[in-house]
């Protein structure tokens, strides 16, 4: 009987026996179908829109999905954007938008979703949020209907991107009944879609957000996983919901064997973000593209969201050659010590002035101020009456100005670029070296999720192939191991 040439344990009859895996046939089939898809295969979104308008349509066109990056965008570049998508894939190929949780100004919110509405976007990537708000609940209801089998249909489609067992259990139960009731009495709901409300969970696909770049809790995948599965499986049997919940991996997927792994453990779907930051569709620099192919793993850091600066949140940035990631800690640091600019001292507040802002409080303070007149004027006393909160909004202007240099590429403060990137880049340009990928010039996003998918496949049919080798004989010997019980339940039998 032949051999197998690289593995000599596993005959060549026994590997025409087994199944090949296609990277079409990675991930949970109805996912694929409900969204169009041809691999499970998504790119989150990423703020102002680097996860850009040609990204999307890109990923679309190879039927993959891709969320617009809407946060931090003018309204009529979020509308011409849609535009701009809908005429480029007028065909039904999947796009989505990306919806950002805002609880200090949730009319923000609620004017994106019906702008959602009015071009009829189906699918939101739902990001940042800690609780369920109103407008969500209202994309997730609008126009649900039951079919002639007794089906609930949902004409729109939440996937919630989430970091925590808690958060993703809000999502995992139906809308909250008090939301429910306030929009169905507002008239922003109808009877129908609140009766039906029961039946659904808030998020039909769960995408569970392992350590990443840009804001992150820091989670393994290896922990993360199993835990939203179980609480899924609990889920399921609580609500007695008759599809199933999905769960997808993200944070750290920058390679075929990231992706294989998680198909592994039992992901639905897969979603990348840090690498598709550096191809041609990214809506940021060429300075910044420069920088990040260069990373490797442990080229990052942690530093304070600017968002969410004064409760401590954290993102991941690059930190190799950059010195924003100890500015920003050293901002934070002196945030928590003092209770107002004017008790820091002089040596550090001249530092900060010349160092790190390059212009002077005073300057940045009324460049703030301007803003709070046209943004939200009822608010701008009581920030005036309280030192503290002055101080950390006077610092919170260096992460925005940090994020428009790197945007903007802005030559001689590179040192001071914001850029959020996880070590998923370092592993994919660990990957990619010596080959014509090496380049960002190189790398398009859709070309890139293709080499991921088939490039998993591959190795899976390989690694499934080596496991399958025979196993040497046992004696089974007085000393040999008993079987092992996978069933919980048997080891108290």
């Amino acid at each position: 009987m032949p051999v197998h040439p690289i593995h000599p344990t596993l005959t060549a009859a026994t590997e025409r026996a087994m199944p090949t895996i296609t990277a079409e046939a990675l991930g949970d089939a109805q996912f694929k179908a409900d969204y169009g898809l041809r691999y499970a295969y998504l790119a989150g979104a990423m703020y102002k829109g680097i996860s850009s308008v040609e990204l999307v349509v890109a990923l679309g066109r190879a039927g993959m999905l891709g969320f617009l990056g809407t946060g931090g965008m003018a309204f009529d570049l979020l509308e011409s954007s849609i535009r701009s998508i809908q005429q480029q894939l007028p065909n039904g190929e999947p796009y989505g938008m990306n919806l950002l949780c805002n609880l200090d100004r949730p009319e923000l919110e609620e004017s994106t979703v019906d702008l959602f509405f009015k071009y009829g976007i189906r699918f939101a990537e739902a990001a940042a949020f800690i609780r369920i708000t109103p407008s969500l609940v209202r994309f997730r209801l609008r126009g649900i209907t039951r079919n002639a089998r007794g089906e609930i249909e949902t004409p729109q489609r939440v996937l919630a991107k989430v970091s925590r067992p808690e958060v993703a259990g809000a999502f995992m139960q139906p809308p909250p009944e008090d939301i429910v009731r306030a929009l169905l009495l507002a008239g922003r709901i109808t009877a129908a879609e609140a009766e039906l409300s029961r039946g659904i969970p808030m998020a039909e696909d769960i995408c569970v957000e392992s350590d990443s770049g840009g804001h992150t809790d820091q989670g393994v995948a290896f922990a993360l996983l199993p835990a939203m599965f179980a609480q899924r499986d609990a889920m399921m049997t609580a609500y007695k919901y008759s599809r199933r919940i999905r769960i997808g991996a993200a944070g750290g997927i920058g390679t075929p064997h990231a992706v294989a792994a998680a198909f592994v453990m039992g992901a639905d779907f897969v979603m990348t973000g840090s690498i598709n930051q550096c191809t041609q569709e990214a809506g940021t620099s060429t300075a910044v593209k420069d920088i990040l192919q260069e990373l490797n793993v442990q080229d990052t850091a942690y530093a304070p969201a600017g968002d969410m600066f004064e409760i401590g949140a954290r993102v991941q940035v690059a930190r190799r050659g950059l010195f924003f990631p100890a500015r920003a800690n050293k901002l934070y640091e002196l945030y928590q010590r003092f209770g107002s600019i004017e008790e820091i001292d002089e040596r550090t507040r001249q530092q900060i002035q010349e160092k790190y802002f390059q212009r002077s409080f005073d300057e940045v303070w009324n460049e703030t101020r301007l803003y709070y007149l046209r943004a939200a004027p009822d608010r701008l006393q009581e920030i005036e009456r309280n030192p503290k909160q002055k101080m950390a909004l006077i610092f919170k202007w260096y992460f925005v100005h940090t994020t428009r240099l790197a945007m903007q590429g802005v030559p001689n403060r590179q040192v001071d670029y914001q850029i959020h990137s996880g070590p998923a880049l370092g592993a994919f340009n660990q990957w990619v070296k010596n080959t014509p990928l090496e380049s960002w010039r190189n790398r398009y996003v859709a070309d890139l999720g293709k080499r991921l998918m088939h490039g998993a496949a591959e190795l899976l049919n390989q690694r499934f192939a080596a496991l399958l080798r025979p196993a040497p004989a046992r004696d089974g010997g007085a000393d040999a191991e008993p079987p092992y019980v996978a069933d919980m339940s048997a080891l108290s039998r």
